[in-house]
């Protein structure tokens, strides 16, 4: 693989430390070998960051690819009737082609934004289409093919066979995980305890301790369903998921607004992942997360846009301004530092897919995922403390290049390997197909 120089920038390095580097980071085969200032060597290729941060790339830990061509159709609902009369129909309308384009899409948007790595799930059928295309765009990418056996208002298209879903879900990572260098993983992504049967969560449960795979998942997202799930178990959400063995450190847990303290002391006791995804909980009225409390009891808590649907835009800039602003009004001023948001949006995103000791800071040794953010935009202007400049002023369209193991993928604000007016008008009309087949 090529060598690579980022040179002359500012290094947020994200490390234990939250170190800042003025100075280069050397990476080659892909890793980061060095950071520091005037280090000797020849390099292949030479990104100039003067007067710009670098980073490590941006994890979003939850996310729905498959939703990105849904973007604009299911607005102003509650989320139980967001499910029922938009979305599940529109998944279930969803074909290979229709879902590669909206994963490529979905792509073009996060890598020129500065994301380099997602967990996705995925709707309930044919999602060997998306791992296709995600690992043709560089993106990095742990994604999970939905799981749905038990909910009677779901399409028929989207319900299964308890085993067949399981079945399917193993045949996928047998083909996928590890693919692309390691770049692309697979999880089980059993789609909330509200479609998912008792007998389903259970094999996921015994399935993801013996692959070692991450369980991603949705609880606690508003109050209707948590009583639905009340009503069918007796238990909460999240202390359902404890009885039935499916509450581990490999459990990704999205949203998780209506928790009591009970629960929470689960999730920090089992390690379970809190994703966290503000803009979708507003959009859908959901609430806002205990985010502070969970991270005082050392739960991992980390950022995602959810789908396109939901958020409308895949947008980690928004993600840790809105992160931060909505704890100084539930809380107070500094709840959620600009710092600890950048931290969720990286260490902690690393963290929550395992992939701590491969991505989520600029280190030596670790995967070269970086991006850089030029500082010569007036908004950005005139500066201070780097994390309140990205968190509070910067945009999407403010990064400058995005590299994703080594390889540059955009640079100078542009993709270097996706063809933008192609992916756009393959999304148009892909888009026009889906809402004749849905009927809407």
């Amino acid at each position: 693989m090529a060598s690579l120089l980022v040179r002359g920038g500012t290094v947020l390095t994200m490390s234990d430390d939250l170190s800042v580097v003025r100075g280069e980071v050397s990476v080659r085969d892909g890793r980061i070998e060095a950071v520091g200032a005037g280090l000797p060597g020849s390099w292949d290729t030479i990104i100039d960051a003067t007067d710009a941060l670098v980073l490590p790339g941006f994890v979003q830990s939850h996310v729905h690819l498959c939703q990105t061509l849904f973007r604009g159709l299911a607005d102003d609902l509650p989320l139980l009737e967001w499910l029922r009369t938009r979305i599940w129909p529109l998944e279930a309308a969803h074909t290979p082609g229709t879902l590669r384009a909206s994963a490529r899409l979905a792509a073009l948007e996060l890598l020129t934004g500065g994301t380099t790595t997602v967990l996705t799930m995925e709707t309930v059928h044919d999602t060997e289409a998306v791992f296709e295309a995600v690992a043709e765009t560089g993106l990095r990418a742990v994604i999970g093919k939905c799981m749905m056996d038990a909910d009677a208002a779901a399409p028929r298209r989207l319900l299964e066979p308890t085993q067949a879903s399981i079945d399917e879900s193993l045949s996928l990572r047998k083909r996928w995980h590890g693919a692309a260098g390691g770049r692309i993983r697979a999880a089980f992504a059993p789609r909330f305890a509200v479609s998912c049967s008792q007998d389903l969560l259970e094999a996921v449960g015994a399935l993801a301790a013996g692959h070692g795979a991450l369980v991603h998942t949705h609880a606690s997202e508003q109050q209707p369903e948590v009583e639905l799930i009340r009503r069918r178990t007796g238990r909460r959400n999240v202390q359902y998921f404890e009885d039935i063995g499916l509450a581990s450190e490999r459990l990704c847990l999205a949203h998780c607004i209506w928790i009591d303290e009970a629960e929470q002391e689960i999730l920090a006791s089992r390690g379970v992942k809190v994703l966290h995804c503000p803009s979708s909980n507003l959009k859908l009225g959901s609430g806002i997360a205990p985010v502070p409390e969970l991270r005082a009891r050392g739960v991992s808590v980390s950022l995602g846009a959810d789908g396109a649907a939901c958020s409308n835009r895949l947008d980690m800039f928004e993600e840790m301004r809105l992160a931060a602003l909505l704890q100084s009004a539930r809380r107070s001023p500094g709840a959620l530092t600009a710092r600890d948001a950048v931290w969720m949006a990286t260490r902690e995103g690393a963290r929550a897919l395992g992939l701590d000791a491969e991505i989520g800071s600029i280190e030596p040794g670790k995967r070269a995922d970086l991006v850089v953010v030029p500082l010569d935009r007036p908004h950005l202007l005139p500066g201070g403390d780097p994390y309140s400049t990205l968190v509070y002023a910067a945009r999407p369209t403010d990064v400058r290049a995005t590299i994703v193991d080594g390889e540059v993928l955009v640079r100078d604000f542009q993709p270097t390997s996706l063809d933008p007016e192609a992916i756009v008008a393959e999304a148009r009309a892909a888009a026009r197909d889906l809402r004749s087949r849905a009927g809407c």
